[in-house]
């Protein structure tokens, strides 16, 4: 833009100059029949007379002929023959002087041969010269302008930027360190460029009002749990004293669903809000005193449970009850959910493995990356809330561990729980 305002000002173009007088005289000049210079009436001389009223020139050659037209500057009337070794030349005035005319003498090829043009008069540059001066200013000005300045850009931008944003890369890491069970995570402010800033600040606020929500609402499932325990005690004992028939029955096991239900999210929220109280278990021993505790509830509801141990003690490190409690969690849910016949087998092997298999229907592939989400549940009719293998995913998560749902050996479902071993790295048992 501003070469272009130069330009169309013309401090960088002169729409009109002297040589091209020089060129319009050359095409024009000639000799006659007896071999004087003449000048031809040429279209582009008509005009120049036309538009030039006070022009003027010299034309000479070698042997001495001439031909002039206009009011010659009396300082230029005899400086040609002085400058016939000159091939060419800018004749003018020192800054500060008075203003006169100043002169152009080139010598040239014409159709009368070699002659010195010596003229003054400036003329409008044709639509020719003036594409062949903005192709050198292009050539000459503009290309090493726009190359130096594509080559600062290219070589400053890479590191300008990278240093200015390499705040925001830090916020957009810890960002991508957000999860749903990981509370308190701030975008940090260091180095964060000002006009982001701003965004940045306003997604921190977001993430704390998210956190207090998230406490409200599980101090609200923590409360509502507890106090729903009192009253489903009562409703149980006055049922209890009811004569026996089939709705007493459906009663008992319905109030049974809500206590277990409520039992389960007071579980969800003591695990959530207390660190694992680590100490040695053996895992063949918990299992075996879990199928005892579990015997007669999965006897009475069809089935036959039996447990499967490795030769030797599997010992881990973490919560004895919490780890019981989620292996009962897998067995009361193959017992929910088996179909009321078959075979219950929990396995423990040597590497660390807490198995529950069952002879169920399975469960569908496209619905095991649900089944640990809270209150999912695959069969809406079903027994239970949809928290017990939430459950179990948080306790066995809180444990280093991970919980995974396949196909069983001979159909069914196999729920899988691998914890790390006492004193060996979680790398190693993989």
């Amino acid at each position: 833009m501003v070469i272009g305002a130069l330009v169309a000002s013309g401090h960088l173009i002169d729409f009109s100059s002297p040589e091209n007088t020089v060129e319009i005289l050359q095409e024009a000049v000639a000799r006659d029949t007896a071999g004087k210079l003449t000048m031809r009436p040429t279209p582009r001389l008509i005009a120049l007379r036309r538009t030039v009223p006070h022009l003027w020139f010299s034309i000479r050659d070698h042997q001495g002929g001439q031909v002039m037209e206009g009011q010659i500057p009396p300082e230029f009337a005899r400086i040609g023959d002085a400058l016939d070794a000159v091939r060419q030349a800018r004749l003018g005035w020192n800054v500060g002087d008075p203003p006169r005319q100043a002169a152009r003498m080139r010598w040239v090829d014409s159709a009368a041969g070699d002659v010195q043009i010596l003229t003054g008069p400036d003329s409008p540059v044709t639509w020719r010269n003036l594409g062949l001066a903005l192709l050198l200013l292009v050539l000459e000005l503009v290309l090493p302008i726009m190359a130096i300045t594509v080559t600062a850009t290219l070589l400053a931008t890479h590191f300008v930027v990278k240093r200015t944003l390499s705040g925001l890369n830090a916020a957009a890491a810890r960002a991508g360190q957000i999860d749903a069970d990981q509370r308190g995570v701030r975008l940090p402010l260091t180095d964060v460029p000002g006009e982001v800033a701003t965004l940045v600040s306003a997604f921190n606020d977001a993430l704390q009002r998210l956190d207090d929500g998230h406490a409200r609402h599980e101090r609200f499932l923590a409360d509502a749990a507890h106090e729903l325990r009192t009253p489903l005690a009562i409703l149980n004992t006055r049922l209890e004293n009811l004569p026996n028939s089939p709705d007493k029955h459906r009663l008992l096991a319905d109030v049974a669903r809500l206590s277990v239900l409520a039992s389960q999210l007071l579980d969800l929220q003591r695990m959530k809000g207390q660190g694992d109280r680590r100490q040695r278990i053996d895992l063949v021993e918990m299992a075996r005193d879990v199928v005892a505790d579990m015997a007669p509830l999965a006897l009475a509801a069809g089935y036959e449970i039996s447990f499967d141990p490795p030769a030797s003690s599997v010992e881990t490190e973490g919560d004895r009850d919490a780890l019981a409690r989620a292996l009962s969690n897998l067995v009361q849910n193959a017992i929910d959910h088996a179909g009321g016949h078959g075979d219950v087998v929990v396995r423990v092997d040597a590497a660390g493995r807490v198995e529950v298999i069952d002879d169920g229907p399975g469960i569908p592939a496209a619905q095991r990356a649900h089944v640990f989400k809270p209150f999912y549940r695959v069969h809406a009719t079903g027994p239970g809330a949809g928290l017990g293998l939430s459950l179990v995913r948080e306790i066995v998560h809180l444990h280093g561990g991970e919980v995974s749902v396949h196909d069983g050996p001979e159909g069914g479902t196999l729920f899988r729980m691998r914890l790390p071993l006492a004193g060996v790295s979680s790398s190693l048992q993989h």
